[in-house]
């Protein structure tokens, strides 16, 4: 399940990415961007868990609880990275040393995007079971 919300939301953000840069977007695979592939995938597990075993399920309140510590990462700690990479990047600009990656974390559009892609899908997967 959780493999199938990654595929979905990738796809989705390679699209994304695609039209936006008006050509196909290999370069901007990867971290960061609409939707956020980690919100997806961990949403997904929590939805799962909630649409076939309930919300008193002990796994739903462990999934949440993973769901969260990916989301606050992936928007603040991650983000915080990216921050300080664009500030090394200046720094270092006429260098040889080859640029950080700066586009890192996500914003709350991002990670909303990815919680709708993960609960979609899992509502798909569970009424395919």
């Amino acid at each position: 399940m959780p493999f199938i919300a990654w595929l979905v939301a990738g796809c989705t953000k390679f699209a994304v990415n695609s039209i936006r840069a008006k050509q196909l977007a290999f370069g901007l695979i990867g971290y960061g961007g609409f939707p956020s592939n980690h919100s997806a995938i961990v949403s997904s597990m929590a939805a799962l868990i909630a649409f076939q075993e309930g919300i008193e399920h002990p796994a739903f309140g462990v999934a949440l609880a993973l769901s969260f510590i990916v989301l606050l990462d992936a928007n603040s700690l991650r983000r915080q990275i990216g921050k300080q990479a664009e500030a090394i990047n200046r720094l270092q600009q006429d260098s040889d040393i080859p640029p950080l990656r700066e586009r890192i974390g996500h914003t709350k559009v991002e990670l909303l995007g990815g919680i709708v892609v993960g609960i979609v899908t899992a509502y798909a997967v569970s009424i395919a079971l």
